[in-house]
């Protein structure tokens, strides 16, 4: 019986690009090994999580379409930090782009932020009561 969500993949147009704006935020790249054929097998994460993101180099009209629209036009992705107002700061640092100020919302404290393709995610600090609960 499967016990974890081990990676997923997120539709970037260019590994490279994917790969250098993450690691400017702090991700890890975990492998990046070549596949042939110009495919990448790139696995990155913030530092000590356990799930993985899977780049994948959109290939065709209808992946490229998709590029920033997996969520569609949703928050969908949830970066967990245990210290919000230090990540926040380093991530402005950083150039990311934050759609408004943090709030304070019954589940955690949050902002969100866009990456370059478009991609919605929360910067979050869940509640104690609420550890990876109910929020988005």
């Amino acid at each position: 019986m499967p016990r974890r969500i081990a990676l997923f993949s997120l539709l970037v147009p260019d590994y490279d690009e994917a790969l250098a704006f993450f690691l400017g935020i702090g991700f890890d790249c975990r492998e990046d090994t070549d596949l042939g054929q110009g495919k990448r097998w790139v696995r990155i994460a913030p530092p000590g999580a356990e799930t993985e993101i899977l780049l994948a180099r959109a290939v065709g009209a209808p992946q490229q379409a998709a590029i920033g629209a997996q969520g569609g036009g949703r928050v969908w992705l949830f970066l967990e930090t245990e210290d919000f107002a230090a990540d926040h700061r380093r991530l402005l640092d950083r150039g990311v782009v934050f759609d408004g100020p943090p709030r304070d919302e019954p589940y955690g404290r949050v902002a969100v932020w866009t990456d370059p393709w478009g991609n919605r995610w929360d910067l979050i600090q869940f509640a104690e009561a609420d550890r990876g609960g109910t929020g988005g």
